[in-house]
Order: structure tokens, then sequence, then C-alpha cells
């Protein structure tokens, strides 16, 4: 009995995790996936009824609105983000001497939930409190900034709010690779008379190749799965102008009620996922069975 408690002693100990893990998270997937081929409405139906929820899902104008967001929002925050990140990543590779502080500054944001910086951002983008009413109060009676009212830059507030939030976290990844680079490389080049912004672009850069990829899927994931950011900044309006593919999903199953769409929309983001974080993983380990 004690030889065999030591020899299975482990896989004791992950069980329950293992079971917690492929109930709590694989079941209500594939239960998602059933309900999203049902007419399932208010409550889920369980009889199999063909690809109709993905019919209306993708006649949905909303829809439409939140997927073409979600591109937006993603592409904006992505880029920016990670150009941000790397800019100040090199800054504060120039060993100067307040960089502890200035690197806990720029990680500050990360550390807030995305309630507070939502309504934060919603404080300072308000037209009637924030930056417009207070350069109005310097004399500039003529100023505007009504992004967060103004359905066609209503997105673009979201991204703003994103980016200060997380560009921190990406510099912190990207001074980390930086520290990582071989030093005798960098003095090579150095010796031989290359410039430094030459060194980085030719050679520390290109070495940061899987830094890169990593920020990209942390970020992506950041982007596709942002919710509490939209509800606190916007509620995803005016209207509708500033859904995305989790809000739709939320306001189908707790407000109007349709489970269904709700699933659908879900299964729709899981795809999106998928198509991200399967080619780095097989890229992953294919470099390690290489």
């Amino acid at each position: 009995m004690t030889k065999w408690l030591e020899e299975n002693t482990p896989k004791l100990v992950l069980a329950p995790s293992f079971v917690i893990v492929l109930i709590f998270v694989y079941g209500f997937i594939a239960w998602t996936a059933w309900v999203s081929l049902t007419r399932s409405r208010l409550l889920p139906r369980y009889e199999i009824d063909g690809f109709i929820q993905y019919s209306r899902l993708f006649e949905s104008p909303r829809w439409d609105t939140a997927f073409s967001n979600l591109f937006v929002f993603g592409f904006l925050f992505i880029v920016i983000a990670m150009i941000l990140g790397l800019t100040l990543s090199i800054l504060l590779d120039q060993n100067i001497r307040t960089e502890g502080a200035i690197r806990t500054i720029y990680l500050y944001p990360m550390a807030l939930s995305m309630i507070v910086t939502g309504t934060a951002w919603k404080w300072i983008l308000n037209p009637g409190l924030g930056l417009e009413a207070t350069v109005r109060g310097w004399g500039f009676e003529n100023f505007t900034f009504d992004w967060l009212v103004n359905p066609d830059m209503a997105i673009y507030t979201i991204v703003v709010a994103a980016i200060w939030q997380s560009s921190g976290f990406v510099m912190a990844l990207f001074l980390a690779g930086l520290r990582s680079v071989d030093q005798e490389i960098i003095k090579a080049a150095q010796v031989d008379g290359i410039p430094t912004w030459r060194v980085y672009t030719a050679i520390i850069i290109p070495s940061m190749a899987p830094i890169f990829l990593s920020a990209f899927i942390v970020l992506s994931h950041l982007a596709i799965k942002s919710f509490d950011l939209v509800i606190a900044l916007t509620g995803g309006g005016p209207g509708y102008a500033t859904d995305l593919p989790a809000t739709y999903m939320y306001a189908m199953a707790f407000s109007r009620g349709d489970i269904g769409q709700a699933a659908s929309s879900a299964m729709v983001m899981m795809m999106v996922v998928f198509t991200i974080v399967v080619p780095y993983l097989y890229s992953e380990l294919r470099s390690k069975n290489d």
C-alpha cells in the first residue's frame, strides 16, 4: 500500500484539479458549442437545429459593428502598444539613474483593474468634466474633444485607455529581452563604428523576435476578451458604436435573453483565439523538437 501511494501520489494530487478543469472549462465549452446549434432563447433548448444562430449572428448589424470594432481596436492597440513599449524599453536601457522609479511609474497602470482604468478615463474624456472642460477653463472657449460621445470616434477612446494600461507591461517584456542580448556582439559592433541606431535595428531588435511574438499573443488575448474596460468607459455606446464581441455576447445573454446568440458569438470569439494561439503553440513545439 505504501509503495502504491508513493507511485501514485502525484496523480492523486492532480486528479481533483484535472477533473475540475475538465468539467468547468472543457465541459462548458462543449455545452456552449451545443447550445449554439439550437434555437435557445431565454432558456437553453437541446434539440439541434443546424447553424441558424450563426446565420442570425452574421446578419446582425450590431455584430458587424462589434466584429469590425474588434479589428480596429485590436490593430491599433497592438501596434501602438508594441511601438510605445519598445521605445520606452530602449530609453530605459541606457542605464539612467532613475530607471527604477521610471519603470515603476510605467508599470503602475498594469496593476490597476480595467474597471478603474475605464472609470478614470471616462472622467478625463468627459466633455463636461475632463479635458475639454479644463482647456476651456483656461480660456480656449472653442476647444472641443468629444470623442467619448461621438459615435465615429468613441472606439478610439477604448484604444487610448487600453494602450495607457498595457504599454508598461510590453515595455517590461522588451526591457527583459534587451538585457538578455549578448553584450559582446553589441560591443564588437560599436568597435566597428556601427551607429547605435543601426545596432538596434540590425542586431538587437531582430534577435528579439520571440519577445515580439509573446507580446503579440498577450495583447491579442487582451484585445479579444476586452469587456470591463468597454463597460466602464463607454458602456458600449453611444448606441452600440463601441460594442466588441465580448460586450455583444454579454448583452445577448443577460440583457436580451438570447442564449443561442450569446453562445454562437462566444464560439466565434473562441475561433478567433484559436487562429492566433494555435500557430504560436505549433511554432513553439516545433522549435523545441528541432
